[in-house]
């Protein structure tokens, strides 16, 4: 956002330039006029658009070129004053066109005074035609050529200082031609929007249309009226912020429906309709909307969407994990639906790729596809889906709140950002000492050694046998599994993360989780000795619950090559004993390991007693079964609701 716009204000001799910026600031016509004005500044209260205003005056007669290279360095609009009742001063513009745009050539170049970092270094010119009270005819057919033949020029006002006609209107058009510049958007030459806009409109486009059938209906207009501030150049007398009309609305329609054949359909606007009306306002001179929109939908000026929409600041506290809220699971379960157009619980890849439209690029590479649950064609489910956002949101925040900007919600939820998304959770020591946790995502770093059945115990989860975790390419291979298991009847997310088995290089993050499980490979007599010595380095005086993990319990168990068995160790360290483990059956592996190990993330305070209780593991693996069934149910219905 601007903070200001300097203006500055050059021209030939004697057409009246010092005395349009005195009428201006006296609101009379000076009877004694200096050579040169001094800068002015309009405070940002009396500007229409809320933006403090530098005018800048030069005057070849007091100054040097050196100063105007300097003031145009600095101009963000160059006004180029010319006299309508002499035909020599227009032409004086064609040597001042030349000045101003052989130094910002220079400039673009990093030559001369100072470098434009913006991605146009063109400054936009209005042309001000001054003495209208001197003529009774207009200027505008020695001045049309000129503005086609040059596209920097924004508009040219026909002005008089002494009669103070149209003064105010030029440096109005001056800040509209800095906030809502036409370059970007429009192409002159062309008569047509700009790739870069009609890239731009387009995601807004597929934002607002909710049900994505490809048309704006009257609710999704006004929808769109509400949060963007849309259609004022149609009907001027409209209310921001408030539901058209319905009459407004059929009126917007028919201005299409006069002018292309395609752009409304089943009596909503079409893309082709909504950028068409885009390119009217921008026709008309108006297009102060299409910028409000645009920038309302995070786009800064050069029609990239800002870091301060992408990336609001957005601070964790140490020992403390993000989570989404309600609300952010709602947004994403209505976008899901909005996708899903075969109602079949998952998605395809054209039903992804088509999600992700309002992206500048594909979020999700094929390993998502092994790291959350999908269906026997290898879709991403509807529970896979939030499992995958989950995971984004605990493991990389700032990457799922530029996911969330991309998607619109905080226009759709009418919330200030996607912070609003996201809780911080209560730090974890303060769980420790009140022994519960209000947390909805636990992390279970897996380690073991190198053949060990890592993999296979993330994929498992998924619910892959080994036959399917056959069919993964190795370029595929995730080493993150995520999904939901519920503890006494309450729904949580356990994140499993395959460690690489670099025993002396074991990293903060490798150790940092809630949750531990050591798994070794029965049938390798080498297998568990890597266990041992983990957990001994890293573990042995950690409050982290460690579980060991009896990998491949289908093969023959083998004896391990250390000093102490599997269980003695496990006596020894009052740990729980080895849980057997095997992906390698007929349909899906069991879960109930799973949900023991989200239950003692949830109770690390519990004692070894009480995870012993088979009641407990009873208690906690029913309502596990229960509420999971329950859940699929009721999206099922939800569904067939729809």
């Amino acid at each position: 956002v601007r903070v200001h716009v300097n203006v500055l204000l050059t021209s030939a001799t004697k057409v009246g330039k010092t005395s349009l910026i005195m009428s201006l600031v006296s609101e009379e016509f000076p009877d004694e006029v200096p050579l040169r004005a001094e800068e002015i500044t309009i405070p940002a209260d009396v500007t229409p658009e809320r933006v403090p205003t530098h005018i800048v005056d030069y005057s070849e007669a007091e100054q040097s070129d050196e100063q105007l290279y300097q003031e145009i360095s600095k101009a963000n609009v160059i006004c180029i004053v010319y006299s309508v009742n002499n035909k020599k001063s227009i032409e004086k513009f064609f040597c001042l066109y030349n000045v101003i745009f052989t130094f910002a050539s220079a400039v673009s170049h990093h030559v001369g005074f100072v470098e434009r970092t913006d991605k146009d270094s063109r400054v936009p010119l209005i042309l001000v035609g001054n003495k209208s009270d001197l003529v009774e005819h207009s200027s505008m057919e020695t001045i049309l050529p000129i503005m086609n033949q040059y596209s920097e020029i924004e508009t040219c006002v026909e002005c008089s200082a002494k009669n103070l006609k149209n003064i105010s209107e030029l440096f109005y058009y001056a800040q509209k031609a800095v906030l809502h510049p036409t370059g970007p958007l429009y192409s002159p030459e062309e008569k047509e929007m700009k790739p870069s806009c009609i890239k731009a409109l387009t995601r807004i486009f597929k934002i607002s249309d909710l049900d994505n059938d490809g048309i704006l209906n009257d609710n999704e207009l006004n929808f769109f009226q509400v949060r963007a501030v849309f259609f004022s150049c149609l009907h001027t007398q409209t209310c921001f912020n408030i539901p058209l009309a319905p009459q407004a609305l059929e009126d917007v329609k028919n201005v299409v429906r006069k002018n292309m054949s395609d752009g409304v359909k089943d009596n909503g606007l079409t893309l082709k309709g909504f950028l068409f009306l885009h390119t009217l306002f921008i026709q008309r001179g108006r297009h102060e909307t299409t910028w409000t929109v645009l920038r309302r939908f995070g786009y800064d000026d050069d029609l990239e969407l800002t870091q301060e929409y992408l990336f609001p600041l957005f601070k964790i506290p140490p020992d403390c994990t993000t989570e989404l809220n309600h609300n952010a699971y709602l947004f994403l379960q209505s976008v899901f639906d909005k996708y899903d157009k075969d109602r079949d619980c998952a998605l395809s890849p054209d039903e992804l790729k088509d999600l992700f439209k309002v992206f500048p690029y594909m979020p999700w590479g094929p390993d998502v596809n092994n790291t959350v649950c999908t269906n026997e064609q290898g879709w991403i489910t509807y529970q896979g889906y939030l499992s995958q956002w989950t995971l984004t949101t605990y493991l990389d925040v700032q990457r799922c709140l530029e996911y969330l900007g991309y998607l619109g919600y905080s226009i759709i939820q009418e919330q200030e950002s996607q912070a609003a998304a996201i809780t911080i959770t209560r730090n974890k020591r303060i769980d420790l000492q009140k022994k519960q946790t209000q947390r909805g995502v636990f992390r279970c770093n897996v380690l073991g050694a190198r053949g060990s059945g890592k993999s296979g115990f993330l994929q498992a989860f998924l619910g892959r046998n080994l036959a399917r975790q056959k069919r993964i390419r190795e370029d595929r291979k995730s080493y993150y599994a995520i999904s939901t298991t519920y503890v006494y009847g309450q729904e949580k997310y356990l994140l499993l993360h395959e460690v690489l088995p670099d025993f002396e290089f074991l990293s903060e993050a490798d150790l940092a989780c809630d949750v531990v499980c050591l798994v070794y490979d029965i049938s390798n007599p080498r297998s568990f000795e890597y266990c041992a010595k983990v957990y001994k380095k890293h573990f042995l005086d950690s409050k982290t619950p460690c579980v060991i993990i009896a990998a491949k319990s289908d093969l023959h168990e083998a004896r391990q090559y250390y000093s102490l068995s599997p269980l003695d160790f496990c006596r020894k360290h009052k740990l729980h004993p080895p849980q057997l483990f095997t992906c390698n059956t007929d349909e899906a592996p069991s879960k109930d390991i799973y949900t023991k190990l989200t239950t003692m993330a949830m109770y690390p305070h519990m004692t070894q007693a009480d995870l012993k209780s088979s009641t407990f593991w009873l208690r906690a693996s029913v309502g596990a079964t229960v509420f999971a069934v329950l859940g699929f149910a009721m999206y099922k219905a939800l569904l067939k609701q729809r």
